[in-house]
């Protein structure tokens, strides 16, 4: 009797652990996912910047905000004077769909004084994307 007692409150005991160690997971792994994130230069003085964020479990939205520095630049592919170049940022709220949030940001138009006017263009680079729900962020490298 002392047998069946004792296997008896040890499943119960199980049954109690293993009930807690299963529980449902509500909370997500928020992340960027890998070369998803693009920069497109729209030759207008904006640059749009898109990509895909993963593993957000049950949020509704997330909000993504983009910061890029703009810079003028010559025919010469150069970036001549250190004046000509400026930050700028954008942000959007981004719906979820089962975990998964596509986003485009469009950031501009860059205003420079002096004005960038051809023939020097305007390019992009130091594109950081931040999930400001998640606190995590993501760079894309080179400049646009």
């Amino acid at each position: 009797m002392k047998i069946a007692k004792l296997l008896g409150s040890t499943a119960v005991l199980g049954m109690v652990v293993l009930g807690a160690t299963t529980l449902p997971a509500y909370a997500g792994s928020p992340h960027f996912v890998d070369d998803s994130a693009t920069a497109t230069n729209n030759h207008n003085g904006t640059v749009t910047v898109s990509g895909k964020e993963a593993g957000l479990g049950n949020e509704t939205q997330i909000h993504i905000n983009v910061t890029a520095t703009a810079l003028c630049i010559n025919g010469g592919g150069n970036h001549p004077k250190a004046v000509n170049k400026q930050s700028v940022s954008a942000g959007a709220d981004v719906p979820v769909q089962n975990g998964k949030a596509d986003y485009s940001v469009l950031l501009g138009p860059a205003v420079f004084t002096p004005s960038c006017s051809p023939p020097m263009t305007v390019g992009w680079s130091n594109i950081v994307i931040t999930d400001t729900t998640n606190n995590i962020s993501t760079k894309v490298s080179g400049t646009f």
